[in-house]
């Protein structure tokens, strides 16, 4: 892009501040700001000024398969799943674009060591989990692994470095999460660099929209992928490819899956699956009213309690037409580090600016239709968000000792 347009299109979106260093920018540093000025999405930027998002709609529970039903039809759902597995219909994405920064580490998350007696990386621990299917059903599965612009290079090399874990590499697919600009309170591009716009990762709702612009759609339809199975990096006891989850999604006609536990309180902070205006979604946590969080059925047992895991299922014709829709952006006022005037970094001490992100959760609701599928907490969710306490290093330890994993 030559100076004249970026200045001309700058200049009608009230942005001419960012080529305030251009002067002083070398032949490399103004083709990265060309490049990100290039590829502003400016519908997307608009959305700063909107008023706060609408009140949530009527919600309902929603019907989903308890661990009894799934019991007691498991047989028929393994045969469904194993044999798509087999045939080549699965794979497997891996939405790995954090960095292990609440855990003490600056590489990626995924990289970080949960071993006591011996080197045990998270990366690996799933690896482990997704070879158990690959020996029950007698087939690989293709694993895409969504990566960030901050840990793309670090996180490949630790494949590489460590032989990919035993995986066989054709089977392993790397792509970059796609980012967007954040903007200030006033919707004026923050800087991070005299040569770049300050740039955060679009959300884990843009991970479809990400493998296809990686052309890793194409390789998969070539492969005859019917059915995507996403999960998040940091669930160590994560199942992923599950025959009898697949199989019982495949049986119940729908267009996607979730795996979800029970909640063990009413005030647990996990999102909950159900109806919104007669439609899949999920409602946080702390969008449930006290009355909502803590009724009760017959049995005794809580009305909202599909606690998600962030495993879902999405077959591949439904992604395709979701990818041609605009997911709802969803705004976040956070604090990001960014220029100030004299060009200086300056770390903010209150929130300072906005950050756009679609997330997979609208995603379900734009499918239109989800089999929520329980699991044994114990059994597949030990979540690792902090360095100890709750979801934390330690309690996943104790987890995984408990399933057989050696530390």
């Amino acid at each position: 892009m030559q100076y004249g347009e970026m200045q001309k299109i700058l200049s009608e979106h009230g942005q001419l501040h960012v080529l305030k260093w251009w002067d002083e920018l070398d032949e490399a540093g103004r083709a990265q700001l060309a490049k990100q000025i290039g590829q502003i999405d400016w519908e997307l930027l608009s959305l700063a000024h909107k008023e706060a998002e609408a009140d949530r709609g009527e919600i309902l529970p929603i019907d989903g398969l308890d661990l009894g039903e799934i019991a007691e039809r498991r047989e028929e759902f393994f045969s469904l799943g194993s044999s798509a597995v087999r045939e080549g219909k699965v794979a497997a994405v891996m939405l790995a674009g954090g960095q292990g920064t609440r855990l003490g580490s600056d590489a990626p998350k995924g990289a970080f060591d949960i071993g006591l007696t011996r080197p045990l990386y998270i990366f690996e621990q799933l690896i482990r989990n997704l070879e158990d299917v690959v020996r029950t059903c007698g087939a690989y599965v293709p694993l895409f692994i969504m990566t960030s612009e901050a840990n793309d290079a670090e996180t490949q090399a630790f494949f590489r470095e460590h032989a990919f874990f035993g995986y066989p590499e054709r089977e392993i697919f790397f792509f970059r999460q796609e980012m967007a600009p954040a903007v200030d309170l006033n919707g004026k591009l923050l800087m991070s660099a005299k040569d770049s716009l300050a740039l955060s990762p679009n959300g884990n709702g843009g991970w479809y929209a990400s493998l296809m612009r990686a052309g890793l759609v194409a390789e998969a339809e070539e492969r005859g992928i019917e059915w995507f199975n996403v999960f998040a990096v940091d669930n160590v006891l994560q199942r992923m490819a599950d025959p009898v989850f697949l199989g019982a999604t495949i049986a119940s006609g729908l267009a996607t899956g979730a795996k979800y536990v029970r909640k063990a309180y009413p005030e647990e902070r996990v999102g909950v699956l159900c109806l919104e205006d007669g439609l899949p979604g999920v409602i946080e946590y702390y969008e449930l009213d006290r009355k909502m969080a803590e009724l009760r059925d017959r049995a005794g047992r809580l009305v909202y309690a599909y606690g998600v895991t962030l495993n879902y299922l999405f077959r591949a014709d439904i992604l395709r037409s979701i990818a041609e829709k605009r997911l709802p952006v969803h705004i976040a006022k956070k604090k990001v580090p960014c220029l100030n005037a004299d060009g200086v970094l300056v770390e903010p001490e209150t929130e300072n600016g906005c950050k756009f992100e679609t997330l997979i959760l609208d995603m379900i609701r734009c499918a239109g239709s989800c089999l929520p599928f329980e699991v044994e907490r114990e059994r597949e969710f030990a979540p690792i968000k902090n360095r100890t306490g709750t979801d934390s290093v330690d309690t996943a330890r104790v987890l995984l000792e408990k399933n057989g994993v050696k530390l």
